[in-house]
């Protein structure tokens, strides 16, 4: 009797254990091309929402719009969904059907876990092509528990979302009670914004969206708290879970995160409350008790939170200015937030910091940053810049609005943030279209660069002759 070949045992044990197959399949794309990776498995997500929304079950009134119009809004809405965006064409709740916001709400999950697991299975990626203590660094910071196994990273992820957005939901729920809902709306209210939050969707199902809550800070402060802590992403998220009583353990990249997270909240909180305070088509008549929940309500939301308790059109033009700054930021990075992240504006600070003190390398924390962390950072911004402008002109070019209302719009989309000026509501088919690419772009654009850049550290055997050209 022939025995089996040796070679041939790991083919019959993939064939005898398909989940580990899979497991393997996927850990080995994202080593060898993270970024269609991410592109492939998003669009084909993306694709299979916008056909169950375009389904008459998904429609409160099936055949009240054009078909064309419909298969747009329905796929907006699924990049938006699974884009964890919140930006919507129509009226969420007087548009879809029960079983139409049962799919948002689901596109909205699987795109949070995906988003998470995506930008921690690229990390795990980036530091198998690192050196063994690159690596080292490299799986403290995406928090890879073991290179090898994505099932693992997988299993984490989700059992810190779902905890996470069950202890929202546990707290929403008896507030739902009091306003009147019964015990079956406030159960699927609670679910629902428990996930739209922490995931930083910023879908709505009630009338007016957050203006509806305005007056109840007990759902304002719920939605504030899932809106930050899951903008600081997977990773920091964990590290403070495990060492929240020992901060001196906490790695460069959650005290990176925190501290200019902290920062950006103050400020546009200080601005904010100057530009509106006074406004009195916003907050201008309200006391300030009121006045200092809403504006900290809107000085979290640009993080990617997208929620709004007032009519963004009616706020002050430097408001406008500071939040798409603030917009185009973002969050922390392996998070459902969008932006060009925190802490690539962190590095970028400290670099210039460095450079007009005249000293050579960049330190914080004790820690010195690598000049390929602060190139990186770089292309990220360049990066960034360029997806805005070049989406800012398309949409000028289909859209009357302008140019203030068209950058603010772009700049939502491409942070992934869900706060509009109108744009979205009135813009054709081919608007909701390029807006649909600008989320696509901004929701991956950064992720895989930056993956795609760290993973293309080559070393030449020569170095060209120094000179530096006048800057500045």
């Amino acid at each position: 009797m022939g025995s089996v070949p040796k070679n041939s045992t790991p083919r019959l044990d993939r064939i005898l254990r398909p989940g580990r197959w899979a497991r393997d399949f996927v850990d080995d794309l994202a080593v060898a091309s993270p970024a269609r990776l991410a592109i492939g498995s998003f669009v084909a997500v993306v694709a299979v929402f916008a056909i169950l929304l375009m389904l008459p079950a998904s429609m409160h009134e099936p055949g009240s719009v054009p078909q064309t119009e419909h298969i747009a809004n329905a796929v907006f809405v699924a990049v938006s969904a699974v884009c964890v965006t919140g930006l919507t064409p129509v009226v969420t709740q007087d548009y879809w059907s029960d079983f139409g916001i049962s799919v948002i709400t689901a596109g909205i999950q699987v795109g949070g876990l995906g988003i998470l697991t995506l930008a921690s299975v690229l990390g795990m990626a980036v530091s198998r092509r690192l050196g063994v203590r690159q690596r080292l660094i490299a799986q403290q910071a995406t928090s890879a528990l073991n290179l090898g196994q994505v099932g693992t990273l997988l299993k984490t992820v989700v059992i810190t979302i779902v905890t996470a957005e069950a202890i929202l939901a546990v707290l929403f729920f008896p507030r739902f009670l009091m306003r009147g809902a019964d015990i079956g709306d406030a159960l699927w209210y609670s679910v629902f914004y428990s996930i739209s939050s922490f995931n930083n969707a910023g879908f709505t199902i009630h009338p007016g969206g957050g203006a509806h809550f305005a007056s109840d800070p007990w759902i304002l402060s719920l939605i504030m708290i899932g809106v930050f802590v899951g903008s600081l992403g997977f990773p920091v998220v964990l590290m403070v879970a495990i060492n929240w009583n020992h901060p001196k353990k906490w790695d460069l990249h959650t005290k990176l995160t925190l501290m200019t997270t902290t920062a950006v909240l103050a400020i546009g909180l200080l601005f904010l409350l100057i530009f509106e305070s006074a406004n009195p088509d916003t907050l201008g008549d309200k006391n300030a008790g009121h006045t200092f929940v809403e504006i900290l309500f809107m000085a979290i939301m640009p993080r990617s939170g997208g929620f709004s308790t007032m009519e963004i059109a009616d706020m002050s033009q430097s408001s406008h200015l500071l939040m798409d700054l603030m917009m185009f930021i973002g969050g922390g990075s392996s998070s459902t937030a969008g932006g060009i992240k925190v802490t690539t504006v962190a590095v970028l600070v400290l670099a210039a910091y460095t450079e007009a003190r005249g000293l050579q390398d960049v330190h914080v924390f004790g820690r010195r940053l690598t000049s390929s962390t602060i190139k990186l950072a770089i292309s990220v911004l360049l990066t960034g810049a360029i997806i805005v402008f070049i989406g800012t002109l398309t949409m000028l070019q289909i859209s009357a609005e302008p140019l203030d209302k068209v950058l603010f719009e772009v700049i939502s989309a491409f942070g992934t943030v869900g706060l509009s000026s109108g744009v979205s509501a009135t813009v054709n088919e081919s608007g909701l279209y390029c807006l649909s690419v600008i989320m696509l772009i901004g929701r991956l654009g950064t992720i895989t660069l930056a993956a795609a850049l760290s993973m293309r550290d080559t070393a030449r055997l020569y170095r060209y002759p120094e000179e530096r050209p006048v800057v500045g």
